[in-house]
This record gives structure tokens, sequence and C-alpha cells, in this order.
């Protein structure tokens, strides 16, 4: 008869076995501590810069600005004030002229829901590159659904 020692028995875990687990509930508890008593201890930082800022309102201006009024219609085609302009060539003639001024107009945008993005996108690209400052889309609310 051969005996099994107890170390070969691959049976269920006894009851009075030791666990090898770590209890780490104490370490997060102290971790915790730490962290609340740094919280504590860190001086509030106060980033403030006094500023003398003036007081009241400005007075509107007396100059009302000069607008441009860019369309691109359904079709793609660019208007410059009503006027249909047949290349980018032209477009960007005009465009240079206004730009050269002392005082810029105001480009208003309005882009047809229709129109194709390259047409609108190009006119955009063509205003900045010339240098024209003052240019917002008009119109935006059709895009919203």
């Amino acid at each position: 008869m051969r005996r099994h020692s107890p170390k070969a028995h691959r049976g269920p875990a006894r009851d009075d076995a030791p666990l090898v687990d770590i209890n780490t509930t104490p370490l997060i508890d102290v971790m915790l501590v730490l962290l609340i008593m740094l919280i504590i201890t860190i001086p509030i930082q106060l980033h403030s810069v006094n500023l003398n800022m003036p007081t009241g309102s400005p007075p509107p201006s007396a100059l009302k600005p000069e607008v441009l009024r860019i369309d691109v219609d359904a079709a793609s085609v660019v208007l410059w004030d009503g006027e249909a302009l047949t290349t980018r060539e032209e477009l960007e003639r005009r465009m240079a002229r206004e730009a050269e001024r002392a005082v810029q107009p105001e480009v208003h945008l309005r882009p047809d829901r229709k129109a194709r993005y390259e047409v609108v996108a190009a006119v955009l690209a063509s205003a900045q590159r010339l240098g024209l400052s003052k240019i917002g889309v008009v119109g935006s609310e059709q895009f919203v659904r």
C-alpha cells in the first residue's frame, strides 16, 4: 500500500489553509487620508490681475460701414452685388481692388443651401488670400434643420 503525501493531494482547499491574497483595504484607507491631507495643505492660488478698465460706453460710430454682398446661388454662380461673375479671376480682381482701399468694406457672403461647397470655400479662400479682413457669412439659419 502506497501513502500519499499531503502536498500531492490536489483536492478542494481546506478551511484552515492560509490565504495568500494581500488585503488592500488598509492601503487604500491610508492613501485616501494622505490625499485629503495633501488637498488641505496646498495653499489656494489666486491668479488675479488688477486692471484699470475704462467706465462708460463708447459713442457709436458715425460712419456706417460699406457692405459688399457676394451671393452664391443654387446653381453655384457667384454674384457680386447682384451681378453674375463668369470667372474666378474676375472675382479675385474685384476683391484685390477692394482689399487695397484704405477702409475695407464689410463682405457679406450669402451662400444658397444648394450651392456647391467648393465654390463657397473658394470665395472665402480668395478673400482671405487677397487680404479682405471683414468677412461674414449671412443667412446661415437656412442650414439649421
